[in-house]
């Protein structure tokens, strides 16, 4: 049974941005070994601008948080919405890692996604 982690990054503000990172931080999780667990996705179905559908993903997020093993925090950014899950985490005794740039560069062997330079 893989180890299930749940990908912590930010996703309001540029959404088409933060979901290309999101792809990349799920691409290196599952190069980890691991079963990301990716609320993010949920911003292709709801709107992220209407404070109530923002409300029922952050939910429904937040209940997959339950099973997880890990929560794997990205970005340099910890977002209001990021340090919710975080306080979850801590409350329930969930272990949080945080990944740098650097790691999933080593890992996905300096692979660029459509947002990032040359």
């Amino acid at each position: 049974m893989l180890k299930k982690v749940y990908i912590c990054a930010p996703i309001a503000g540029n959404i088409g941005e933060n979901l290309q990172n999101v792809k990349k931080y799920t691409e290196y999780a599952l190069r980890c070994g691991t079963a990301p667990v990716v609320p993010h996705f949920y911003a292709l179905c709801l709107n992220d601008d209407n404070p109530v559908e923002r409300s029922i993903g952050m939910k429904a997020g937040q209940s997959l948080l339950w099973f997880c093993d890990e929560m794997w925090v990205f970005g340099d950014v910890i977002s209001q919405g990021m340090q919710k899950e975080i306080d979850f985490c801590k409350i329930m005794n969930i272990r949080i890692r945080y990944i740098t740039e650097d790691m999933i560069r080593k890992k996905l062997g300096g692979k660029l996604y459509e947002n990032e330079k040359t």
